[in-house]
């Protein structure tokens, strides 16, 4: 698969430098019931969701917490979260299951192939590290037509945000993050942009597996 000889897909190692290196779970040890974006945001982010998640769907909340913005009235086959703190996936009540598994250092998905039918980050990518190595992973257990939404704004914790997302205008970060699923593999890439006015960004980048032809 792409970026196997190279983990970061030729990316610049500067572009993942943080300010704060010390063990990601030390800062996420603490949980933090906040929400990251505003309300209007959310909504705009969970109206995507009725439309992108098939009903019945085996969904992958990747880098969850306490919420993971799935329409109240959706029903799935079952819903995992994978994130960095007990206590924030034990309060998400779309949970039927979750993991607790810091990215940066296992990026490796901790499920069998083809597991899921869509998987979704939001507003959190700007703190992975190893995101082809992770992204190749959602590539593989994901099933043939399946789907990978992250969900991006212009809110961060800026000690644990990789320089990229820093330094670069929204549209290059934009691409980045679609650069980093065509390493992992996703031959259909798409941007929208949801953002509701008035209110916090929302810009949606999607990554499509293709059943074999």
């Amino acid at each position: 698969m792409a970026g196997e000889e190279d983990p970061q897909g030729g990316i610049p190692a500067e572009y993942f430098h943080r300010p704060d290196e010390t063990p990601d779970e030390r800062f996420y040890d603490e949980p933090r019931f906040v929400a990251h974006i505003d309300q209007v945001t959310i909504d705009a982010l969970t109206d995507f969701y009725r439309s992108f998640i098939p009903s019945g769907a085996r969904v992958l909340d990747l880098m969850s917490s306490w919420i993971s913005h799935l329409p109240e009235e959706a029903r799935y086959s079952r819903v995992e979260g994978l994130g960095m703190n007990a206590a924030e996936l034990r309060a998400n009540r779309r949970l039927d299951a979750f993991r607790v598994q810091n990215l940066n250092e296992a990026p490796e998905l901790p499920y069998a192939a083809a597991a899921f039918d869509r998987v979704l980050i939001a507003v959190s990518v700007q703190y992975l590290i190893r995101p082809v190595e992770v992204f190749s992973s959602v590539f593989r257990v994901l099933a043939d037509d399946g789907a990978v939404c992250i969900a991006m704004s212009h809110r961060l914790f800026p000690t644990k945000a990789i320089a990229a997302f820093q330094q670069l205008p929204p549209q290059e970060r934009i691409q980045l993050v679609g650069y980093y699923l065509d390493q992992a593999g996703f031959g259909e890439v798409a941007f929208e942009d949801r953002s509701p006015p008035g209110a916090d960004p929302l810009w949606l980048v999607i990554g499509r597996k293709a059943a074999p032809s």
